[in-house]
């Protein structure tokens, strides 16, 4: 068992220092994305428990399950009036990339301003440990994925085009397994094509039905750039092609590693590149993304879920959550994790600042 599977930082607070690469250039880990969530593998749900248990039980016995007290001077703003959760002790999880550590900072820091002791255990590694956290309640709650839900855990390879109606799938599924989900916001972490500004000024194509367009009309126009997952995928590039009957010879496509395919975009060494929509290094490297008019990428919307049990006994988790929830859109969420993999901050100095200036939280006094 590997010491770093749990973020550590400071000891008090979980930190995130120790993921970052310096804090010069593009943070090497915000290529991570949602670990585990578009491996392609398929997991039969027996085989899924009896792995996450293997790491619940393997994270015990390396004493990695304890996490840090979260000890952020904060006190109500527009959530936590009242201090609804007092005397509430919460254990809040996060898988470990960019995204996820900023998303398991907000909700922790959220619980303190309410009245919680809060214990820290943002970072764990991959979809299915963290997952595991809050199934089996030693996590009470953490930041997840709507298709990630429906797709990587439940088992389905049909996404429901609908965002709400998927989040309902997946509601409704997760119930026997312990596990209630809140509701989602606008946040939609989903693989879409990019290119950089004088491009998109010379092609005019704001759509992937543009793009496709373009390639019918103009072939040689066409390059892309894909990680090689995204390229091998039904989900990605093949299904892609065919969803919008885009014309773009293998000849045409490059592969590479995924931190790559931004620069190269941006450079316009490739027209289009394969991005995901809330990474921070669109709007660092001005990035220009394509619409998909024909919804052919699965929704992976943003929302917090919970352990069931934790979330019976303290339902006013789900009512803190809530207006930021609905507040966490891309734009946010490309800002905020373009502080941290472009500028080098801190995940959870993002956090709490942004719940500052959105008034959601204050600083404390003293």
């Amino acid at each position: 068992m590997k010491a770093g599977l749990f973020r550590r930082g400071t000891g008090l607070r979980g930190g995130g220092t120790g993921l970052r690469t310096g804090g010069t250039g593009l943070r090497a880990s915000g290529t991570g994305r949602r670990a585990g969530l578009r491996t392609g593998v398929k997991y039969p749900r027996t085989a899924v428990a009896a792995l996450a248990g293997v790491l619940v039980i393997g994270a015990a016995g390396c004493g990695l399950t304890s996490g840090s007290p979260l000890v952020d001077n904060v006190e109500p703003g527009t959530v936590g009036r009242g201090e609804p959760l007092k005397g509430a002790k919460l254990t809040v999880a996060s898988k470990e990339f960019t995204e996820q550590l900023v998303l398991g900072a907000i909700m922790g820091i959220a619980f303190k301003a309410a009245g919680a002791d809060v214990l820290d255990r943002t970072g764990i590694q991959g979809s299915i440990g963290a997952r595991e956290a809050v199934r089996s309640g030693t996590a009470d709650a953490m930041y997840e994925y709507t298709g990630t839900g429906w797709i990587t855990y439940l088992g389905h390879t049909k996404p429901i085009v609908d965002p709400h109606e998927q989040w309902v799938a997946v509601r409704d599924a997760d119930r026997r397994n312990g596990i209630t989900w809140g509701t989602p916001g606008p946040l939609n972490n989903t693989y879409a094509l990019a290119l950089n500004r004088k491009n998109e000024k010379k092609y005019r194509t704001k759509t992937l039905s543009d793009v496709a367009a373009l390639s019918k009309k103009n072939p040689g126009a066409v390059t892309l750039c894909v990680e090689g997952e995204f390229a091998a995928r039904e989900d990605g590039l093949n299904g892609l092609k065919r969803a919008y009957g885009m014309n773009i010879p293998n000849s045409r496509i490059t592969k590479m590693a995924g931190g790559i395919v931004y620069t190269q975009t941006a450079k316009g060494a490739c027209v289009f590149g394969e991005v995901f929509t809330t990474d921070g290094r669109i709007k660092a490297l001005h990035l220009a993304v394509m619409k998909d008019d024909k919804h052919f990428f699965p929704n992976y919307n943003v929302a917090p879920v919970f352990h069931t049990k934790a979330l019976e006994e303290h339902p006013q988790m789900e009512r803190v959550l809530a207006p930021i929830t609905k507040k966490l859109t891309n734009a946010v969420a490309r800002e905020l994790n373009a502080k941290v993999d472009v500028d080098g901050e801190d995940p959870h100095d993002v956090a709490r600042d942004w719940l500052e200036e959105e008034g959601f939280v204050k600083k404390g006094g003293g």
